[in-house]
């Protein structure tokens, strides 16, 4: 299942009872004895709990040390930053994959849509906004960089303004069938033309392991691109254990030594009844 399919099905998640994951120990009102180093700053995608209300998402969250939600609308961030978490990243238009700033006849409605909540994100404390590339179509991707760029300059004034990051998700384009933005060498030179420290890369580890593998050396080679990191193991996207072929710690190691300050989000999709469980899991295995 992947976040498309998530978000279509929100509107008709089952009511919670009493036996559903969000009861653990970590959705409780006290505080936890869970010790994290400082060295990653955790978040989570909400879309893979949207079973759980965020309310009590978010509480388990706080308990369990994690600093964000991410992935959420206007709506639900204050949600969030009552439960004395941010979200690392906001949607800034009801526009999904598919439809992104590589089409020009794209451009007016998405300038708009970023405009309008870029000042919000920042008085709401959201350091980012997802954007994507947009699928091909037949397009080339030469004509697509080009057409990109054209349409994010015009965002980095108000961007540089107010103090928020657009960030451009890197996917594979088999799950993601077609999508443009699927190597991040197409990405860091969308970063260069764009020219603006508030455009950058969301480094999916799960999709750039499917496209390209090489993970810790193209994390090191274009680091200085990348503000955002997401999880997720491979393949499934699930868990980040010993099922899958990507050693987490290790890539987390590197992320830090590039000096990276910002936030990895977790983005897997838990395979157990015990969702938060998992979750606790994998913070621990990428606290490094």
């Amino acid at each position: 299942m992947n976040r498309r399919v998530m978000i279509g099905s929100i509107a008709g998640a089952a009511v919670i009872t009493a036996a559903d994951p969000f009861n653990s120990v970590f959705a409780g009102s006290g505080k936890r004895d869970i010790q994290l180093k400082g060295n990653i700053r955790h978040s989570v995608s909400q879309w893979c709990y949207s079973d759980i209300p965020l309310q009590k998402f978010a509480k388990a969250c706080k308990n369990m040390g994690i600093e964000s939600i991410e992935l959420l609308g206007e709506k639900d961030w204050a949600v969030v930053n009552e439960a004395g978490l941010k979200c690392a990243v906001g949607y800034a238009t009801d526009w999904g994959i598919p439809k992104g700033f590589n089409r020009i006849d794209n451009h007016e409605k998405l300038i708009s849509d970023f405009e309008t909540m870029i000042p919000k994100a920042a008085k709401a404390g959201v350091p980012n906004l997802i954007c994507f590339s947009g699928n091909r179509e037949g397009q080339n991707d030469n004509e697509g960089l080009i057409n990109c760029a054209k349409g994010l300059r015009k965002l980095m004034p108000t961007a540089e303004k107010y103090g928020v990051t657009i960030i451009m998700e890197l996917l594979n384009s088999y799950g993601h069938k077609d999508y443009q933005c699927d190597k991040t060498s197409w990405g860091s030179a969308l970063c260069e033309m764009v020219g603006s420290e508030r455009f950058k890369l969301l480094y999916d580890i799960y999709h750039m392991q499917i496209m390209e593998g090489n993970i810790i050396d193209n994390i090191n080679k274009y680091h200085q691109y990348i503000g955002h990191y997401h999880t997720g193991g491979v393949p499934g996207r699930h868990e980040l254990d010993d099922t899958q072929e990507l050693f987490y710690p290790a890539i987390m190691r590197a992320i830090v030594q590039t000096g990276y300050k910002g936030f990895v989000g977790q983005e897997f999709v838990p395979s157990n009844d015990d969702k938060l469980s998992s979750l606790m899991k994998c913070i621990q295995i990428c606290d490094i």
